[in-house]
């Protein structure tokens, strides 16, 4: 069976299983991911998610898919965003914001756009914009950070609204971007092939929090990835961290501490929004906890595979260990 008709056999049941979400968009892009499948492990996003009420978005820019988000109209937020991470080639670019025209009407442009101004109604209808951060004493927190985006180009595109949650100065700058940019390192150290990340959110589990009324509020995020292929001669202090790793960042620093513990000794800026490290494992049972069914975010669950590089370099050691025997 074919990758997309998989994907719409599974949303189809899901639709079945879970029908308290709202509805489900069907517009030109909003039935699958069938388009940019490349930015999920083994082009396969991830299962267990409910369906309803989200509309998958390929994110594209300048006629190139640059990632892929999983966008909710509702609260006018994604709830995750997945991508392959490259060092990036330049510096942050100028946070030119934009939105999603196929989210006003299924058969716009699938190309994102800058905001116009005024802003029109019908846009700020389908998603957020810009005022509804202005006064809100949060930040515009990426779930794709442009500096795991190699050219100028992917970077300038995660500057779009379906990419971004507000997200509380303390997490953004403090220890969510220290996640970040380990995570970075990491990549650039012991992957040898292609870094698949997923990040995203856990919305407040007794009722939604909301910016403008409007934007959904997250109470934490997170945020996992999978490195198939690694150094051969991978340090054991690294071990733990590969082909898998995941992250709970606290977004409310008055929430409980029953995902991430806080450090009462970080400094105040930052205290209460603390990152926990986990193994994926850890992470999808926290997020089964919070969405009520299994979630799997990477086919598989992500093994190592040996490279022809890999298998040739192992295959010569053997030979020349015996020779000298």
């Amino acid at each position: 069976m074919s990758h997309k008709k998989m994907l719409q056999c599974s949303m189809g049941a899901l639709l079945l299983l879970l029908p308290w979400f709202g509805g489900l968009v069907l517009g030109e892009i909003s039935k699958d991911f069938s388009q940019c499948l490349d930015f999920f492990y083994k082009e396969t996003p991830p299962a267990g998610i409910p369906a309803e009420g989200y509309q998958p978005i390929c994110q594209r820019y300048q006629n190139q898919y640059r990632f892929a988000s999983l966008y909710h109209r509702e609260h006018r937020s994604p709830l995750y965003s997945a991508y392959i991470l490259s060092h990036p080639d330049g510096k942050r670019p100028n946070s030119t914001w934009m939105f999603e025209p196929q989210l006003v009407f299924s058969r716009a442009s699938s190309e994102m756009q800058i905001f116009s101004t005024p802003v029109d109604q019908n846009v700020m209808e389908s998603q957020a914009v810009n005022e509804d951060y202005k006064n809100s004493n949060f930040t515009k927190g990426h779930l794709n950070p442009s500096l795991h985006q190699k050219t100028k180009q992917d970077r300038k595109a995660t500057f779009t609204l379906t990419n971004i949650v507000p997200q509380q100065k303390g997490s953004n700058s403090g220890p969510w971007n220290v996640l970040e940019q380990e995570v970075l390192r990491k990549f650039k150290t012991f992957c040898n092939g292609t870094m698949h990340v997923i990040t995203g959110v856990m919305p407040y589990e007794s009722e939604p929090h909301w910016i403008n009324n409007r934007v959904s509020v997250p109470e934490y995020m997170w945020s996992a990835y999978c490195c198939s292929f690694v150094r051969s001669d991978l340090p054991e202090q690294e071990k733990p961290f590969f082909p898998t790793y995941a992250a709970v960042g606290r977004n409310d620093r008055n929430s409980g501490e029953e995902f991430v513990p806080v450090n009462v000794k970080a400094k105040p800026s930052v205290r209460g929004y603390d990152v926990r490290r986990m193994s994926l494992e850890e992470l999808e049972d926290i997020l089964r906890q919070r969405l009520n069914v299994p979630i799997a975010l990477f086919n598989g669950q992500c093994q190592y595979e040996m490279s022809l590089w890999w298998v040739c370099a192992a295959v010569f050691t053997m030979c020349s260990t015996s020779f000298l025997l």
